[in-house]
């Protein structure tokens, strides 16, 4: 499963409270975001509606549709926590008039044994385990609500090139000569975070050795609400199901080595389907078309610190982690909701919303949790993309055992649903 936290942002910038251009000098904001993905554009949304006065700011001009021909081959699987942030938001069912889509059901195994586990929503009574949603779906719906909102700026296209902290606050200086100031900036300018290396943050962390491909998919059968997740010896497969085609289409991360992710890329539609066919196990049928296939290397980083004085990492700023659960997205989600609630307690204290006393209870909120996410997506994808004949044996062991054993499976699947 994937998540993205990318800048092209599918929405316009000409929000209507202002641009970069009715953005003459500094008039000192209380929160300024810098950049504009998913988790940048619900942070800013999320202060806004605390009443804060927001700046913006993103590099990259961005698509203002929404095609429902077209489906974006970047989806994310939202958990029940980021939907109820995206329902506070205020913006849940302009993207459900868009396109999102419900999977009640997850099924895992192994390719290398018999092992296999099931997750069912209704062993948890709940409708669902989650839903799929493109990318710019999450991210159109988010900028539609900013546009309208008159506690919001933007300034874009324009990108940072140098930030400071002083008396007066905390200043960020943009290439096109405008200095901004505010209590508090939102870091959340992605993984190649320029911001956070301006910070001089440390991170640590490494490269897979893996690609994944993402894509769209037609199947012969219909996907049945269910995601599939199928782990092999170089990686594994997800077939994700989307709302269209009939419930015949799938959006596909398939995490393998650089190697074969180079064939695979090369490969005409027909061969790649075949490819696909053979390494789901038909479990939908024959794959019959594939559009919109990308390829980007897999890594694990991490901020040695969340914070500095003024500022505050969120989303892949802070942390990037392998998409074999789809965390993603959702663990930068869980970081907006931390991040709003220090700050609305801080307000109600009145404190600064950019001190250290409220950045460091973020930091203690969220750094553990993320921690953990991390080291137990790095142990899962250590312990199944291999060929070990014990490591398989026992992996494939565990997976039965926890698919019969309710209530740690109840567990497993509260806890990634962010409901524990």
């Amino acid at each position: 499963m994937t998540e993205s936290n990318h800048h092209q942002a599918d929405a316009n910038c000409d929000a209507s409270s202002a641009t970069d251009s009715d953005i003459k000098s500094d008039t000192g904001s209380d929160v300024i975001v810098i950049g504009a993905g998913m988790v940048g554009a619900a942070a800013a949304l999320g202060c806004a509606r605390q009443g804060l006065q927001v700046v913006l700011v993103e590099a990259f001009e961005p698509n203002t549709e929404f095609n429902p021909g077209f489906v974006n081959n970047r989806v994310s699987a939202l958990t029940r926590a980021s939907e109820n942030l995206l329902v506070d938001l205020g913006i849940w069912p302009d993207m459900k008039r868009m396109r999102v889509e419900p999977y009640t059901d997850m099924h895992v195994w192994d390719a290398s044994g018999k092992g296999s586990i099931h997750f069912d929503a209704a062993e948890i009574a709940e409708p669902s385990l989650g839903h799929i949603v493109e990318n710019h779906v999450t991210q159109l719906a988010l900028w539609k609500a900013l546009q309208q909102h008159e506690k919001v700026s933007t300034v874009c296209p324009d990108k940072v090139v140098d930030v400071d902290r002083d008396g007066s606050g905390s200043k960020v200086r943009l290439a096109s000569g405008l200095t901004l100031t505010a209590s508090l900036v939102v870091v959340a300018d992605g993984k190649k975070s320029a911001v956070r290396d301006m910070l001089a943050i440390e991170t640590s962390g490494w490269l897979y050795d893996q690609h994944a491909i993402v894509a769209t998919i037609t199947t012969e059968k219909g996907h049945q609400h269910t995601a599939w997740q199928r782990f092999m010896e170089k990686g594994p497969l997800a077939l994700l199901p989307l709302g269209h085609n009939n419930d015949k289409s799938c959006s596909i991360v398939w995490s393998t080595s650089p190697q074969q992710a180079e064939q695979l890329m090369a490969q005409d539609e027909q061969a790649f389907c075949a490819a696909l066919t053979e390494a789901s196990e038909g479990v939908l049928g024959n794959v019959i078309k594939v559009e919109d296939r990308g390829v980007f290397p897999l890594e694990l980083k991490h901020a040695k610190t969340y914070i500095r004085e003024g500022f505050v990492l969120v989303g892949d700023a802070a942390h990037a982690i392998h998409p074999l659960a789809g965390q993603g997205v959702n663990l930068g989600f869980l970081d907006v909701i931390a991040l709003l609630e220090v700050i609305s307690n801080a307000r109600s204290q009145q404190r600064d919303i950019g001190g250290m006393h409220t950045l460091r209870k973020f930091e203690r909120e969220r750094k553990g949790s993320n921690i953990t996410m991390l080291a137990a997506m790095d142990g899962f994808k250590r312990l199944f993309s291999n060929d070990d004949m014990l490591l398989s044996k026992m992996r494939n062991t565990g997976l039965s055992f926890v698919d019969n054993l309710g209530p740690l499976k109840q567990f497993f699947v509260r806890y990634a649903m962010g409901l524990d």
